[in-house]
């Protein structure tokens, strides 16, 4: 009887050992499939760029700030079958969560079957960096551009040599645009321009995926027309063979958007253009029905005149039918 009872007890260890282990396993299984579910669906910019540049388009990177333009940017772009980039300022970030913003980028994207990238704008700190490539994000922009040349090269190299490890792609910036992006403003008076013969050694030393130029577009909107100095973007398309990112495009006209595109901008960033349309809208609304009080409702009209701006934008691109 002693006999059998310690038989039975190490039957019954062996068991649940046995289903903790498969349990386990499964777990394990299940988290490495979730991965590998959001490398589908959630990928770098580099190949995105590449396959500009090679066809002569540009890439949307649209700054988002809330359900209703990420809702309305992935909707617009899976209807259009374009490839767009998703993007998110260290202040879009703290407020909504990396994780959150990953989950529901990695949700949509799957659930419209439409492959997109969630990127990194005007980042400057390693270690933030860090922590959101760790997290899932396979795209990121280090901002150095205030620093002195060296220095910029230095501080973006660090973070090359980081993020390439994790087969994320990085943008860098020469040169510093006018306006204010987040808490960061730059003087119309302190704003650069993007010297051809630095881009090259810039890009050369620093290993950087694609180079954002600064050629007279600022971010905000425009009081006026900007001037841009389209023979500057030609001169850094002949030293420079990366894709181009162009700022501060919001309100920039048809005309010059294609144009710059001809030139080897390969990626254009729209951020003010989407927050005034929205923020537009639902002021008219609620002006007109100041009885509205349900959010699922009011917000129709600010999801209507963004989507306006995202088909816009795709077309001005020429990105439409290229995901």
């Amino acid at each position: 009887m002693p006999v059998i009872l310690i038989n039975f007890r190490i039957v019954v260890f062996v068991i649940i050992i046995s289903t903790f282990e498969n349990k386990s396993f499964h777990y394990v299984f299940e988290i490495e499939s979730k991965r590998q579910d959001m490398k589908m669906y959630v990928v770098s910019t580099k190949q995105m760029l590449n396959n500009a540049q090679r066809g002569g388009y540009a890439v949307p990177a649209f700054n988002i700030h809330n359900l209703e333009t990420m809702q309305v940017v992935v909707e617009t772009a899976a209807n259009l079958h374009a490839p767009v980039i998703i993007a998110g300022t260290p202040g879009t970030f703290t407020h909504a969560g990396t994780e959150n913003l990953l989950a529901l980028v990695s949700a949509m994207a799957k659930q419209y079957h439409h492959p997109l990238a969630i990127h990194l704008d005007h980042h400057t700190k390693f270690d933030d960096i860090a922590q959101k490539v760790r997290s899932g994000v396979r795209s990121v922009m280090i901002d150095a551009s205030h620093l002195p040349f060296a220095q910029n090269i230095s501080r973006v190299k660090e973070v090359v040599d980081f993020c390439h490890r994790f087969d994320v792609s990085v943008e860098a910036e020469l040169g510093q645009l006018g306006g204010q992006e987040d808490d960061v403003q730059v003087n119309e008076a302190d704003a650069l321009y993007t010297n051809p013969v630095q881009a090259r050694e810039f890009a050369e030393a620093t290993g950087i995926d694609s180079l954002a130029v600064a050629i007279g577009t600022a971010h905000g909107m425009y009081a006026s027309a900007p001037v841009l100095d389209f023979s500057r973007l030609e001169n850094i398309r002949q030293w420079v063979n990366l894709p181009l990112v162009l700022h501060g495009a919001s309100g920039l006209s048809t005309k010059d958007i294609q144009q710059t595109i001809k030139l080897g901008i390969c990626k254009i960033n729209v951020a003010t253009e989407l927050k005034n349309a929205f923020s537009q809208a639902l002021k008219n609304y609620l002006t007109e029905h100041p009885e509205a009080t349900d959010p699922r409702d009011y917000l129709q009209s600010a999801k209507s005149a963004m989507r306006d701006v995202v088909s816009k934008v795709i077309a001005d691109c020429g990105c439409e039918g290229r995901a």
